[in-house]
Order: C-alpha cells, then sequence, then structure tokens
C-alpha cells in the first residue's frame, strides 16, 4: 500500500476541486424535480464541470460512459444516466460525481428526495449522512483508519441498516482512486495510522434492507439484492493537524 501525503500546493488545489464540486451538486440539487430525466441531470452536471475549466472524472473512466453515476431507490451506485430513466414524486435518487481541477480530482455523492418521500425513506438519507459525519470524527492524526469504519458501521447498525460490503472509500488526489480502500464496516485489523496531509475519500453506501448487493448486466449498476432502498453520501476529506477539513462541503 502506498498511501499519498499530499503537499500544500496540492491540498490548494484540492481545496479549489472540492469547492467546485459542491457548487455542482448545489446545481443538481435545485434541478431535481419529477420528470426529469437522470440524462439531463447529466448534462446540468457535465456543463457546469466544463463551465469551470474542469474535466468531469468519472467520464471514461475504466469505460464508464457518462460524467456522473445517478442512481434511483434500490440502486446503490454507478447508475448510468438515460433518457428513459425519469425521477419520479417518491423517488430517491443519489448523485455521485467528481472533477479534475488542474490535474487534482474531488469526489462526492449525495442523496436527495424526488418531491414528497416517506418518511422512512427520509431517515435513510439521514442516517446515512449521520454516517459519514460519525465516521470523520476520527480522521486526526493519531487514530487508525479503521475506526473511522467501525463509527460507520455501529451507527448504519443502531438502525437496523445494511452495510455495503462490495464497495469501499477511497484515497484521492492525482488519482481518483488512491490507497488506502476505506471499508464502511468493521475490520479486524486497526488499519494505518493517520497522518497529515492524507486525503480520503469517505462513502458510507447504507441499504435499508440487508447489506447484500448485485450487478446489473450493464456490468456497472449495483442494486440491492433484496430491492430495498439504498443511499449514499460522500465527501472529499483532507487531515490536518487538528480537526479534519472536508473539502467538498463549506457548511
Amino acid at each position: 500500500m502506498s498511501v499519498t501525503i499530499k503537499s500544500a500546493r496540492e491540498i490548494e488545489l484540492m481545496r479549489e476541486a472540492g469547492r467546485l464540486l459542491e457548487i455542482v451538486h448545489n446545481e443538481l440539487k435545485d434541478a431535481i424535480r419529477p420528470g426529469i430525466s437522470t440524462l439531463e441531470l447529466d448534462r446540468i452536471g457535465e456543463k457546469v464541470i466544463r463551465g469551470f475549466g474542469c474535466t468531469p472524472n468519472f467520464l471514461n473512466y475504466n469505460g464508464f460512459p457518462k460524467s456522473f453515476c445517478i442512481s434511483v431507490n434500490d440502486e446503490v451506485v454507478h447508475g448510468i444516466p438515460s433518457k428513459q430513466r425519469i425521477l419520479k414524486e417518491g423517488d430517491i435518487v443519489s448523485i455521485d460525481a467528481g472533477l479534475i481541477y488542474k490535474g487534482m480530482h474531488s469526489d462526492a455523492a449525495r442523496t436527495y428526495g424526488v418531491g414528497q418521500i416517506t418518511p422512512e425513506a427520509q431517515q435513510l438519507i439521514d442516517v446515512t449522512r449521520e454516517c459519514f459525519f460519525r465516521g470523520i470524527q476520527y480522521a486526526k492524526p493519531g487514530h487508525r483508519l479503521h475506526e473511522i469504519s467501525a463509527a460507520i458501521n455501529d451507527y448504519a447498525d443502531s438502525f437496523g441498516y445494511g452495510v455495503v460490503r462490495d464497495l469501499v472509500g477511497h484515497g484521492i488526489g492525482k488519482a481518483l482512486h488512491e490507497d488506502p480502500q476505506i471499508p464502511n464496516f468493521r475490520q479486524k485489523s486497526r488499519g494505518i495510522r493517520l497522518i497529515a496531509g492524507m486525503t480520503l475519500a469517505i462513502e458510507p453506501m447504507i441499504n435499508a434492507g440487508g447489506a447484500d448487493v448485485v450487478w446489473l448486466d450493464d456490468d456497472w449498476t449495483v442494486v440491492t439484492e433484496d430491492g430495498s432502498l439504498s443511499a449514499h453520501y460522500e465527501n472529499t476529506v483532507l487531515i490536518t493537524d487538528g480537526e479534519p477539513e472536508i473539502l467538498t462541503l463549506s457548511c
């Protein structure tokens, strides 16, 4: 495993990459409504990214055909935007996005309700977001990586939710995916010791039902095996000498 420690210059570039990505997410949040296709959301988001002079880092990544992963209801991650996939009242939609700014990557995901959603769906979204914040309480020098994993797991478990085990968070920097892998579930090992200058994409993926997932025939879209709803929340995080800095969230 080779975990990179970012230079002051790289950190500044990643801060800007994160700031711009938050704007992209806010634009897409405002565009979500019943009747819009996931392809139209992809087009809106790509236009914003390119308007900043940046590149969408998901486009053509390992062959992925679009700029955003947009996953609806029981789709966990990697949903391919399509003009046939029309959002409906009561759906939940997860948008995973990233961009490259002057050679440095950012990555963040959010799950939103479409119009009025059930209290159960809203709770899943809220708990998944809170899992992230429970995890980053340990994103500090001197702590171990898998303390983050355990905190995420334990909070989701307290609601009886399934924590996806087939997909994990990751390091990020000059590449979209770097070491280390960051599971969202408890590990037997303590993991590496965290050091200032590490940059991590921490991303709880939580199912309302069981933890098991399957891949669809497109070889990208991951869905819950039992058809239950799934939510996703992710930010790019900088380990500092003190509290962690969330590069893709300003408030």
